[in-house]
């Protein structure tokens, strides 16, 4: 019997690298588009993302809305095809084709397969250079809009998050009314006002294209050129730069909407954060969101749910825009705990001020970090990324960098970080059973308490 080979040594296990953001190809056309192509071999679904710079504040007055639905109907038949017609051709090739209206920006995302890039890319110019805005579609995405309205008043969270804008931002100013309008201005749009809407603000120039996939075969600026490069606005208005949206002087203060028989509470609770810009770099602050509420293992879960039982999940987030930021705590809780989950939330994220812990540091980085190839891990995800950060004035290399600083990163910078956003100056709003907790919530001396109706 032959004797048994020693045992080999256990290979030593390296770290892993942070997550590095493919390189694109990027070039420009002479209308003014930029493109930028990611090549993902083996991603044969391709993911176009456009993106055109058109802040909402352009809307006309009046007309608070008109974006949106023009951005809705841009797919809805066009100078050739009627809305039937053009919703046909996507069928026949699988092309499926959405658009959007940001606060900053209109999206047009499209999804093809891709031997049928080109097909797509038509389509795309189709809907770009040539929609019809047909009445009997405005009067359908008017109707579908009113209805919308009246959803998000019957939902909690979406009636948190108006009454939130309405509180936290300045009177009178755009960012503190609906993106897509309110009632009574959809119901004064004409078909006029989208096509002036369109023919102003929708152009090549200052856009940017996002093509993400195998790109094996593809000459990607010679097919965007042919779809694209003949896309024209001669009306076409820049838009203004960039401003913060202005902040109520009274923003400090609870609002509590009052939803009466209500079993839960909806708890919004937020502060001015900064952009992707800050001087002190963007790094610390997905780590800060998600030790503090980022998780069930978070700071907030840990009381609120883990210990007491108060809800099923409340979650922290910094939102960056163009200018300013800001960072926001929301969920909902049991009705009859709701005072004392407002207490325990507000102290916990004041509490967050005295800093954090090394493992509690090293294991927010490392999760962030280490969990990047994951998110990046689909064409649709890449693209998504590189037109967000495009519509900010970033490359992709900003990921890149972020994800790198936030593997080093140590709890000094995060603490620092922290205590520049947090100065327990909160908009708080509350949608519930006003009479049954809003007295305890003026106990507790956070600002002044105002009850409006739903």
């Amino acid at each position: 019997m032959s004797a048994v080979p020693p045992a080999l040594p256990r290979p030593p296990v390296q770290p892993a690298e942070p997550y590095v953001f493919p390189v694109p190809q990027v070039g420009r056309l002479a209308n003014g588009l930029t493109v930028a192509a990611y090549d993902l071999p083996g991603q044969y679904v391709h993911s176009v993302r456009l993106g055109v710079p058109l802040p909402i504040v352009v809307e006309p007055e009046g007309l608070d809305g008109v974006g949106t639905l023009m951005a809705r109907m841009l797919d809805e038949g066009t100078d050739r095809h009627t809305s039937e017609q053009f919703a046909r051709l996507m069928e026949r090739r699988g092309v499926a084709i959405g658009a959007a209206m940001g606060e900053a920006a209109l999206s047009v995302d499209v999804d093809v397969a891709k031997p049928n890039l080109d097909y797509a890319l038509d389509l795309l110019r189709q809907v770009l250079v040539e929609p019809a805005f047909p009445p009997v579609e405005l009067e359908r995405q008017v109707r579908q809009r009113l209805a919308e309205i009246d959803q998000d008043r019957s939902v909690a969270a979406q009636r948190a998050a108006l009454e939130f804008a309405a509180t936290y931002y300045a009177p009178g100013s755009r960012a503190c009314r609906p993106t897509a309008g309110t009632a009574e201005s959809v119901r004064s749009i004409g078909r006029a006002d989208v096509v002036g809407m369109h023919a102003r603000h929708v152009a090549p120039d200052g856009a940017t294209l996002v093509l993400a996939g195998d790109l094996d075969g593809v000459e990607v600026l010679e097919q965007v050129g042919a779809a694209l490069g003949g896309w024209a606005a001669p009306e076409h208005r820049p838009p203004p730069e960039p401003a913060p949206a202005p902040l109520a002087p009274d923003r400090a203060r609870v609002v509590v909407v009052d939803r009466p028989g209500s079993v839960q509470t909806e708890i919004v609770v937020g502060c001015p954060a900064p952009n992707r810009r800050v001087a002190t770099g963007w790094a610390p602050y997905p780590v800060l969101a998600f030790l503090v509420g980022g998780s069930p293992n978070a700071r907030v879960d840990a009381v609120l749910r883990e210990q007491k039982g108060y809800t099923y999940g409340i979650r922290s987030v910094f939102r960056p825009k163009r200018s300013g930021g800001v960072f926001v705590t929301s969920g909902s809780v049991r009705a009859d705990t709701t005072v004392e989950s407002v207490r325990l939330l507000l102290d916990l994220l004041d509490g967050a001020r005295d800093g954090f812990s090394p493992e509690e540091t090293r294991g927010g980085a490392d999760y962030i970090s280490l969990t990047a190839p994951g998110r990046y891990a689909t064409a649709d995800a890449i693209a998504d990324e590189a037109l967000g950060l495009a519509l900010d004035g970033l490359s992709t290399d900003f990921t890149t960098r972020t994800l790198r600083e936030i593997a080093a990163i140590d709890p000094a910078r995060l603490d620092a970080a922290y205590r520049d956003v947090v100065d327990s100056s909160w908009t708080v709003v509350l949608v519930g059973d006003a009479a049954s907790f809003a007295d305890g919530v003026r106990g507790l001396r956070r600002g002044e308490v105002t009850v409006v109706p739903n």
